[in-house]
């Protein structure tokens, strides 16, 4: 097949296009074995030591807890990352439908997620994250849209950074995803470049095959040496500004140029479907922590990797869409484990139909009103420093709307992955604790569940209605699917569009 040719070219010629000091984007996605490691009140970065105020779906080492370290992440048991050295850690908040007739919370599976490593043109040598740093991109705390608007923005030259968006991949744009008229009040807002992207949450069921509603998260490339590794506010974007082309862009002097990692999150939204009505300016999506905007949209990570395999990678992989499995000279190979999870440290539901959140979080946003309480100022970090090193902390999303970037990066509605057999789709169905973990985490954290209690939380749950599944998906759905990978990867391939 072409596409399995052109994966194989992207293999073997890897270790000529890859690497740094480069006008073009080399780039891999790095995939997963199982749909998340764990799933849980924790975010060691936030909130180390103690339970998160919402709940986040995890990928990454088995030694993932409350007060996870790169350290302590390195010597996991297991990874569900399907590359053997990277026993980093990757979350971001869990998605939960609120039923429009009782109110109740339902859990959100994920579908699959993706990790793309860009090695973007610039005149830097990218290096491997060093063990233990921390990046976080978008605010947990925005309930309206951005002041820039919903146009992606990369380029600390054209305005406020934009890094998170919604992409709602549908079988037809007519009506379109997003209320054409919407000021952000009681529906997102469509991307001025991407009728099928918008900044909050589309009005629209995202019907689109193997491509449900997904979570588009950009994640800050240049790591301030001074500054301590757990210190992500010092993170910053690469400029093109200074650079020797226009297709590059490059960190602060003494800075150094890491990976730009790009998390696709893919939510099994379909299901749903026939429980809500499109298209009224209003959608039943909520994050776990409350926002039912989805403004608040954010990631987070801490890397654990044997820095000698990443490095390898950023050398000489190209593999593009294909996977970072297809890599050449993958040192330590690949995980076989299929099954890597971990037990949640509290005694929480967090899966199926809830009375309220976990943590207990009010809706806020769109009807709900703003968030009340403590605002913890975990926003975007900052744009870069262009001509000093001085650290910068974390500042609001915009001022003014950018101009066109040129290391902007077009988000696609297609899947990215190989397209899912039938049986592995969405399916559509119609309507009818304060005990931490210690600072090392327990060597028996391990790829086996084990029963194990921290955290006493009591939440009510209402009992399940029951529906007829049915799959969808068919054999020329299926091919259209795969057709679309080669534009997917062919528009990933450069930052202009």
């Amino acid at each position: 097949m072409k596409f399995a040719a052109a994966a194989s070219l992207a293999a073997l010629f890897g270790a000529v296009s890859a690497g740094s000091k480069s006008d073009d984007r080399t780039f891999a996605v790095l995939r997963f074995n199982n749909k998340q490691l764990v799933k849980s009140r924790i975010d060691p970065i936030i909130d180390p030591g103690k339970p998160s105020t919402h709940v986040h779906g995890v990928m990454g080492g088995s030694n993932f807890g409350m007060s996870a370290t790169g350290e302590t992440l390195s010597q996991s048991k297991c990874s569900n990352a399907m590359i053997s050295g990277d026993n980093s850690a990757y979350w971001f908040p869990s998605l939960y439908f609120r039923d429009p007739k009782t109110h109740a919370f339902e859990s959100v599976d994920v579908f699959y997620v993706n990790v793309y490593y860009f090695f973007d043109g610039t005149d830097d040598e990218i290096k491997a994250f060093p063990r233990g740093l921390q990046i976080f991109s978008g605010n947990a705390s925005a309930r309206t849209p951005p002041s820039v608007g919903a146009k992606q923005n990369l380029e600390p030259e054209d305005g406020p950074i934009q890094p998170v968006q919604w992409t709602c991949p549908r079988s037809s744009y007519d009506p379109p995803s997003y209320p054409a008229d919407s000021d952000g009040s009681t529906a997102g807002i469509v991307d001025p470049n991407n009728k099928g992207s918008g900044v909050g949450f589309p009005d629209q069921n995202c019907d689109g095959f193997g491509s449900p509603l997904r979570a588009d998260i950009h994640m800050p490339s240049c790591y301030n040496p001074k500054a301590a590794l757990t210190d992500y506010e010092s993170m910053a974007w690469p400029s093109r500004k200074g650079a020797s082309s226009g297709r590059r862009a490059n960190c602060p002097d003494g800075w150094i140029h890491v990976p730009h990692m790009f998390f696709e999150v893919y939510w099994d939204t379909p299901k749903f479907a026939g429980r809500w009505t499109p298209g009224q300016g209003a959608q039943p999506f909520v994050l776990s922590n409350g926002d039912a905007t989805g403004y608040s949209l954010h990631a987070d990570f801490i890397a654990a990797w044997d820095e000698d395999v990443l490095q390898k990678i950023i050398d000489t992989c190209d593999a593009g869409s294909s996977g970072m499995d297809k890599c050449p000279n993958l040192l330590k190979g690949l995980n076989t484990d299929k099954a890597c999870t971990v037990p949640s440290p509290l005694d929480e539901v967090t899966d199926g139909v809830l009375q309220s959140l976990p943590g207990d979080n009010p809706l806020s946003g769109f009807s709900f009103g703003p968030l009340l309480g403590e605002a913890k100022p975990v926003g975007s970090v900052a744009s870069a420093p262009v001509a000093s090193a001085a650290s910068s902390k974390a500042s609001p999303l915009g001022q003014e709307a950018p101009k066109t970037s040129a290391a902007e990066l077009p988000v696609q509605v297609a899947p990215v992955q190989e397209a899912p057999t039938a049986a592995e789709l969405p399916v559509q169905v119609t309507a009818s604790s304060k005990a931490a973990l210690t600072a090392q985490p327990s060597k028996e954290t391990s790829c086996i569940r084990k029963a194990k209690t921290v955290w006493k939380t009591v939440t009510v749950t209402a009992p399940e209605e029951s529906a007829a599944a049915s799959p969808s998906g068919s054999a020329d759905d299926y091919s259209r699917a795969r057709r679309h990978v080669h534009e997917h990867m062919r528009r990933h391939r450069s930052p202009h569009n």
